[in-house]
């Protein structure tokens, strides 16, 4: 057995648990993506520092240099780094020309510094190298001419980036850490966020088992704006029910009223021995045949308005029951008339059973003719539906009277009293209404009805 047919609603998942999965993955990829650009961000900052205090050296060095009597290259003051004199300090120099020995600082020892060799660029170039072992270097060189020298030198520094693969690795570190705090410290607050925002709901549902353990028949909690059109479509659903509720304890009321009668005088008869029992019998069972089938109709109609919105062509409606009634009275003439696509808020099988009493009537206690026209009166939030009769009438003092249960005008022709009555209580239902009139064509009863048209808001 499923869980449908068990009784239990299906789910289709926690709201929280969605709200936090998408509020975590958008947090994640937020701090992914602006941890990655922050710390690209702050490794070039570092590594532009690191090389602005090389350049640094670099242009001491050049501002430094000249030209001996045999073309060599001297500094005319020393270099103000004591790392470069020490050997294998982490911080080198080196000048290389074509024709000249490189001439290196005394802190590469014996070592000299393998250069990129691109001497067209007068500007600083900037690379790593790891051509010593376990010493991984940054290097800046330059490429110019001195005055008085026709020789393009070579002018490179170079530092161990061992303090700059800390301070980066420190700051990545630290940008980590800071990190994950964020995105513990945002989680926690979308949770928060998420139990306080979720508060109404479980609010809603605790006054809702308030209305199923107390009686109570109205949510009335103070709710935010976000919830309250879902509170009041649920007060609505809530008084829709309870006047179904009252309807069907009213007709079962009448119901059993309406019996009550029948049924004493048939058990009394039977007590006495009457001898007209038979004749009671009959003549009661149909007096109660009758309530039973009014009270049947009003009950369907109630059914299935509570289905929802309905949409009914009242044309095609219109000419079914024509075609079965024209069978009950091959004599009478029908006649229908009017806009194809009027269309009705209510249930086909009732509006079959309203026109199909007006057709009847019509042709039971008419002339011979029977006129029926679809939206007699276009335009509005209603659809006019006449239905015209050649008979002699109904005097206007009588009209009103005659949608009472078991009214009739002629009662030398069989029939329940029933039809305008039951019409009367479906059209209701519907929000309609039914009134009497005399029709001006052909002389005798107009029956018009107003039902509310399909599609029009409620």
């Amino acid at each position: 057995m499923t869980a449908t047919e068990g009784g239990a609603q299906p789910q289709t998942g926690s709201l929280a648990r969605r709200m936090l999965l998408i509020a975590a993955a958008w947090i994640g990829v937020l701090l992914l993506l602006g941890g990655v650009a922050l710390d690209r961000t702050i490794n070039s900052l570092l590594t532009d520092q690191f090389d602005e205090q090389l350049e640094y050296v670099l242009t001491s060095m050049i501002g430094s240099a000249e030209i001996g009597p045999e073309g060599e290259v001297y500094f005319n003051r020393a270099l103000g780094d004591q790392r470069f004199l020490e050997p294998n300090s982490g911080l080198y120099w080196q000048i290389s020309g074509d024709g000249h020995e490189s001439w290196p600082s005394r802190s590469l020892w014996d070592r000299t510094l393998e250069l990129s060799g691109e001497r067209h660029d007068y500007r600083p170039r900037y690379y790593n190298t790891e051509q010593f072992e376990e010493e991984p270097l940054r290097v800046v060189e330059r490429t110019l001419r001195l005055p008085g020298s026709n020789t393009e030198w070579q002018f490179a520094v170079a530092a161990a980036r061992g303090e700059l693969d800390a301070q980066i690795a420190d700051s990545r570190a630290i940008l980590v850490w800071s990190f994950v705090v964020l995105g513990v410290g945002l989680f926690c607050m979308v949770a928060l966020q998420t139990w306080y925002g979720l508060v109404p709901l479980r609010r809603v549902r605790k006054a809702i088992a308030r209305i199923r353990t107390t009686g109570a028949n109205r949510v009335t909690d103070p709710l935010p704006q976000e919830v309250q059109p879902m509170v009041e479509e649920l007060n609505a659903l809530l008084a829709h029910t309870d006047r179904q509720a009252e309807e069907a304890r009213t007709h079962a009321g009448n119901l059993a009223h309406a019996l009550k009668t029948p049924l004493t005088v048939l058990t009394n008869a039977a007590s006495a021995g009457a001898p007209d029992l038979n004749e009671a019998v009959l003549r009661e069972v149909a007096t109660m045949r009758r309530h039973v089938d009014h009270h049947l109709a009003r009950a369907r109609a109630l059914g299935r308005r509570a289905i929802g919105l309905s949409r009914t062509n009242v044309m095609d409606s219109a000419r079914a029951v024509e075609r079965a009634v024209a069978r009950l009275y091959p004599a009478v003439r029908f006649d229908i008339a009017g806009s194809p696509a009027a269309e009705v808020a209510i249930e086909r099988q009732d509006l079959d059973e309203v026109l199909g009493n007006l057709l009847e009537n019509a042709a039971k206690y008419g002339g011979g003719s029977v006129f029926l026209t679809v939206d007699a009166e276009p335009g509005g939030p209603n659809c006019t539906i006449w239905v015209e009769d050649d008979g002699l009438g109904i005097p206007e003092q009588q009209r009103d009277g005659m949608f009472g249960r078991g009214a009739r005008l002629d009662t030398g022709k069989p029939g329940t009293g029933l039809g305008l009555a039951i019409v009367r209580d479906v059209v209701g239902i519907y929000g309609g209404t039914v009134d009497l009139d005399e029709s001006e064509d052909l002389g005798g009863v107009l029956v018009r009805l107003h039902l509310p048209r399909a599609g029009l808001p409620v």
